[in-house]
C-alpha cells in the first residue's frame, strides 16, 4: 500500500471501528445473501433454530472479523507487508480452520465484494471513492494471499 492508500484505509477504518460489530454482522449477512450455500460453512448455523442475524455466535464472529480484517489493513505499511493477526488467530491458525471447512477462491472473492460493499455503506457518499476502493481492495487482497498461503 502506498502511504496515501494507507491513509485511507486508516482513516476509514477510524469511522468504522466503533460500530465493528454491527459492521460485521452486515458483511456476513450481505456475503450470505449473495451466496447462501456459504452458511453451510458455519456449525452455529446449521445447529441454530434462531434466526441467522441473531445468532450470537455469528454476531461474535462476524465482529471477529471484521476487526481482524480491518486491522489487518490499517497494519499493512508499518509491517512492510506483512500480516499481523490479533489475539491467537495466527496466520497458520486461519489457513488451517479456512482448509478444514473447505474454503475456496470464490469464498474470498464473494467475502470480498461484501467487504467493499459495507464499507461503502459505513463511510458514507462523501467519502467513499474509487481511490478508497482501491485501497481496500489491496489491503483484503494482501491477507486473503497471507491466510492462503498456510492453507
Amino acid at each position: 500500500l502506498s502511504e496515501e492508500e494507507e491513509g485511507l484505509v486508516v482513516e476509514s477504518w477510524k469511522l468504522m471501528k466503533k460500530d465493528a460489530g454491527d459492521w460485521g454482522l452486515k458483511l456476513f449477512l450481505r456475503i450470505f445473501e449473495i451466496a447462501p450455500s456459504v452458511t453451510k460453512l458455519f456449525s452455529f448455523l446449521r445447529e441454530s433454530t434462531v434466526p441467522v442475524e441473531e445468532n450470537p455466535k455469528l454476531k461474535l464472529h462476524a465482529k471477529s472479523v471484521f476487526l481482524m480484517t480491518c486491522e489487518a489493513a490499517v497494519q499493512l505499511r508499518k509491517t512492510g507487508g506483512q500480516v499481523v493477526i490479533r489475539g491467537d488467530s495466527t496466520l497458520k491458525k486461519l489457513g488451517a480452520v479456512h482448509a478444514k471447512y473447505g474454503v475456496v477462491q470464490e469464498h474470498f472473492d464473494v467475502t470480498r465484494f461484501a467487504l467493499l460493499e459495507t464499507i461503502r455503506e459505513a463511510v458514507g457518499p462523501k467519502i467513499w471513492s474509487p481511490q478508497l476502493k482501491n485501497a481496500w481492495t489491496l489491503a483484503f487482497d494482501r491477507l486473503v494471499a497471507a491466510i492462503q498461503s498456510e492453507m
